[in-house]
């Protein structure tokens, strides 16, 4: 039997409920696209010129995986930020939303007096904390979700709160035009996918199982192009975060451009290194080409690399199914590793540093 078939052991090490947060993905999005549609904001917040987001981490993530299905559709300019700064453009005509599962993200947070000063139409997207009590006191507009889907209570694990709340508030401001039946097409497809890669679904019929098996003692190197560029930057930071296991991410055609070059030396990348192509059929002609010239190259190199190729009809669709697959390779790559995916000793102890 398989290590990862053995379900006792996963319990064991899944302290944290992580792997019942992961099945309650399509659930998270349902319940924060249906509480969204309820706000009601001012009309001014539909007259923007720009939209800019902040979150960290796993708060950042859902943007990322937006920006990237809906970058072909989007008429006004969508930025993703990190930090404690306001780039220059943000003024009256700028949607400005502070993304925070806690509530309390220093970062996001900071930004919110200068936002202010220059005008912007703010909202805010939480689970509690600060940013909750600023909302409630109507100090700013927002959505103030109740993670009852989310019973390992981390963030990173309550994505679909961030994609489903964050397309919610972009729908509501005109920005991005959903229809219902697409939210719950994908979240079928979703609840479809859960049965294929539950822990309950043994190894050898197990996609989810399979990758995080190629991936054990190796650094995992995401490949992604077009609407799964987010994709492959929540995978890589899935990995990282969950398996406490490096990995990075590179996106197609850019990284022809430089990468295969670097594939040479050390002379050990062979030994070390995997790469994950999220593949899909609904790529442009000429990047998908890009993929099998970029295979043979790194098998050239002999180095090793897997394919995910994700089902769905929809740029939607797919992008979620690589989400619910990426969540359950990284939670399979920590048993693995013989972890609890939950816990995050070093992103703590940075914490309790910064605030010492």
């Amino acid at each position: 039997m398989h290590t990862l078939d053995n379900l006792a052991r996963l319990g064991q090490l899944d302290k944290e409920r992580m792997l019942e947060s992961i099945a309650l993905l399509p659930r998270q999005i349902e319940q924060a696209w249906a509480e969204t549609k309820k706000l009601k904001f001012s009309p001014a917040y539909k007259k923007i010129d720009k939209v800019v987001i902040n979150g960290m981490g796993g708060s950042g993530l859902g943007t990322h995986i937006i920006r990237s299905i809906y970058f072909k559709d989007l008429k006004v300019s969508l930025a993703n930020i990190h930090g404690y700064d306001l780039p220059g453009l943000v003024d009256k005509n700028t949607l400005y939303i502070i993304s925070s599962y806690s509530g309390e993200t220093e970062e996001p947070l900071t930004t919110l007096k200068a936002a202010k000063k220059r005008g912007a139409k703010i909202l805010g997207i939480t689970a509690g904390g600060e940013l909750a009590e600023l909302i409630q006191a109507k100090q700013i507009p927002g959505y103030i979700f109740e993670p009852k889907h989310n019973p390992c209570n981390q963030p990173r694990l309550g994505l679909g709160y961030s994609i489903g709340g964050i397309l919610g508030l972009l729908s509501q401001c005109g920005v991005v035009k959903i229809k219902d039946q697409e939210i719950s097409s994908a979240v079928n497809l979703l609840d479809k996918l859960n049965q294929e890669f539950s822990p309950k679904n043994p190894f050898t019929q197990n996609k989810a199982k399979q990758m995080a098996d190629s991936l054990y003692g190796k650094i995992p190197v995401v490949v992604a192009s077009e609407f799964l560029a987010g994709n492959a930057h929540a995978l890589a930071n899935q990995i990282n975060e969950n398996a406490k296991n490096f990995s990075a991410y590179f996106i197609i055609s850019e990284l022809n451009h430089h990468l295969l070059e670097g594939l040479s030396y050390p002379a050990s990348n062979h030994k070390n290194i995997h790469f994950v192509f999220l593949e899909s059929n609904l790529y442009y002609s000429r990047n998908q080409k890009r993929f099998a010239i970029t295979k043979d190259i790194v098998a050239k190199n002999k180095i090793q690399f897997s394919s995910f190729f994700s089902p769905g009809e929809t740029n939607l669709e797919q992008s979620f199914a690589a989400l619910l697959f990426g969540s359950y390779v990284s939670f399979y790559l920590a048993i693995m590793n013989g972890l609890d995916p939950s816990l995050i000793p070093s992103v703590d102890y940075l914490k309790e540093k910064l605030n010492n």
